[in-house]
Formats: C-alpha cells, structure tokens, sequence
C-alpha cells in the first residue's frame, strides 16, 4: 500500500458515509496493499481508516507474508483452533474503533464468513457496499499495470500463434483448448489464468460463453477462441474467429460485419466520452445490417486484476472514460444452431484517444 494509494482512498471517503473500509483477498486487497492472499477457511481481512495505519487479520502460517511490507500495518494473527478467531477480529475492531461506524466492503468479494466475524466483533457498525469507491481507484491503470498487460496480450498472442498448426479437421474443441493453455505456460504465463479458454466450433461458437468440448473440427465450421495470460497479476482477454476450410457466405458475412464493428468501437474510444459511446458505435455497425438481435452482449468490460470488472461497456453507462482506463472491444453476432462471430481486442484510453494493446490480425482466417 503506498503513500500514493493510501492518499487517494482517503481522498475518496471524503465525500461518502463510510468511517473505513474492509477488505478480504481478492484483486481489492492485492491492489491496495500489495499483499497476496488467497481465499481458504483462514479468514484474512485488511481494515483501512483513514490517517491510521491499516490492520490486517490473517492466520499465523502466512506470517512470512509480513516480513517484507514496505510500509506501517497492525498485525493481529491467529491459530488454527476457530474458537480463538472471534477474538482476533474482536482485537482488530477495536483497535480502529469500528464498533457504531459505517463500514465499506465489496458485496462480489466479501463471504459470510468473514462478514459473521466482523458483525460479531462490532454488532453496532454498519456495512454497506464500498463497490464504486474501490473499483474508481483501480480503473485507471499506471504505467506499470498498462506494461504488465501490455505483456499479457503478447504473452497470450505468442501461445496462440503456437496452437494454429493444431486447428485441422478432426481436432476436439477440448485438446486445442488444452494445448492452448499449455502453450501460454510456455509463453511465460502466470499459471493463474483469467479463464480457461473457450474453444467453440461450429453450432457451439453460437454460444458466447460455451465451454470446450468432446467436438471435432468439422470443414465448413467457425471457430471462436476466446483466451487471455496473466502477468505480474494482471490480464489479457482476447478473441479471433477462425474459418475451418470453406465456410458458407453468410459466415464471411457477419465475420467482415463484426470486423467492422471492433474497428468502430476502439475508434469512437476516447477520454471524455461516456463508455456508451463505444458500445453504440459497434452495435450501430451491426444493427444498421439488420443483424441487431444476433448481438447478445455489451461490446466490452473492463480488464486488469480481475478478467471482468469496471468500466462496463454497455449502452446505458454514462461513465466517463479517461486516461489509464483498460477494457475490452468485443462484439459478435452469433446464428443459433449454426455459427457465431466474435472479435476481441484490449484498449486503453490515453490522453488523446485509444490504443490497442493486441495487434493480431482481424480478418478471417482459414485453418483445417
């Protein structure tokens, strides 16, 4: 947790009801603070007051977690007996005084777990989702985040290039998945990835969101390949959509359509407009060609330490882009029963405009 960070999160409760903010693991309590737990039965939570230093409840085993912090933290540890745990998140309410005061959390992260705990150790706080405050300090990335997933993309673009000799005719959805997975280790990724990849042909690329299966590759199917990396923490998210021999008109179609519609999408991205604006300008491509209702989904999400989250890239968000700020540009149109098209890239916005992190090609591309 650096001084910077630690400035700007109080900068942030100024204007809101909350006394402090209560983190456990998760992309949150990493970005804040810098240190890495994971979820398990131990519960570890982080309580952050303004102008104190922050208290971190965690079990005894990760104390070597601790020995390197680089900045003041009240350290309340525990055994393994759960009947000692109540009193250690007792110890660490008190020390900030959260008893009768308006705690902040993150409703998608915290668990019951920990959440009974905290309730028990101050009966008379209130807790109340933190959600907006925490997500607005980590939508926009630093040099050092862009850099990392900079890495990411290319890491994911290497691994995925190494795979394209194995999409032929007869190859299961569930083996170029796994090849693709062991091809991004190679690459140099983190073993943590966003998600395990979606490899879908033919009927099943009409699924967005398909998992890979027992399929073959069949002449005449798209392909969609939906993979990302991860480096120093942070993640790629990409996808391309392959043609498997000849593929009938319509699909060439509809590739060229969601082409076009990417392409519209990273150009309208800029600082100062509202996240609306992007998903309007690639949906208008694909409704303008009467293909509206095959498009099921925002154009984007954001992207960083988490494979989804803030800014959201849908009609309606009247958030306002600026500098820093990383998210993918994803439309797709996508035929039940026969086909699906999605092309995926990461921006960031910049002070001028936008810049694409991925670069490989957008065209159609014939394997099998």
């Amino acid at each position: 947790m650096t001084t910077h960070r630690i400035h700007t999160l109080a900068q942030l409760m100024q204007p809101t009801r909350l006394d402090a903010i209560v983190l456990n693991p998760g992309p949150g309590l990493l970005g804040l603070s810098g240190l890495h737990f994971h979820l398990m039965e131990r519960p570890t939570v982080l309580l952050i007051k303004p102008g104190e230093d922050p208290v971190l409840v965690y079990p005894q085993l990760e104390a070597a977690k601790l020995a390197a912090a680089p900045y003041p933290i009240r350290q309340v540890t525990y055994g393994d007996n759960p009947a000692a745990w109540p009193q250690a998140f007792a110890q660490a309410a008190a020390l900030i005084g959260m008893d009768g005061k308006t705690v902040g959390l993150e409703p998608g992260q915290m668990r019951v777990l920990e959440l009974r705990y905290l309730e028990s150790a101050a009966p008379a706080a209130r807790f109340i989702s933190a959600e907006n405050l925490i997500a607005g300090q980590r939508m926009a990335k630093d040099a050092n985040e862009v850099a990392a997933m900079r890495e990411a993309v290319q890491i994911a673009q290497t691994a995925l290039l190494a795979t394209m000799p194995m999409l032929k005719v007869g190859a299961t959805e569930q083996a170029i998945a796994s090849e693709l997975v062991a091809n991004l280790l190679r690459a140099g990724s983190e073993p943590h990835l966003p998600f395990f990849p979606i490899v879908s042909s033919g009927p099943n690329s009409a699924n967005p969101h398909a998992s890979p299966s027992a399929r073959t590759l069949q002449s005449g199917d798209l392909l969609v390949i939906d993979w990302g990396a991860a480096c120093r923490g942070y993640f790629s998210d990409l996808t391309r959509t392959f043609a498997v021999g000849l593929v009938e008109e319509e699909f060439r179609h509809i590739h060229e359509l969601v082409q076009q519609a990417n392409a519209a999408g990273r150009a309208a991205a800029r600082p100062g407009i509202p996240a609306g604006e992007v998903d309007r300008a690639a949906r208008q491509v694909i409704a303008a060609a009467g293909y509206a209702e095959r498009f099921t989904h925002r154009t984007g999400h954001g992207l960083g330490m988490e494979e989804h989250e803030p800014p959201y890239i849908f009609g309606e968000n009247s958030l306002v882009l600026t500098p820093g700020m990383t998210f993918t540009v994803e439309p797709g149109i996508y035929l039940a029963g026969r086909g699906g098209v999605r092309i995926e890239d990461n921006v960031v916005i910049t002070s001028s405009g936008a810049e694409s992190l991925s670069d490989l090609p957008r065209e159609i591309i014939v394997v099998g």
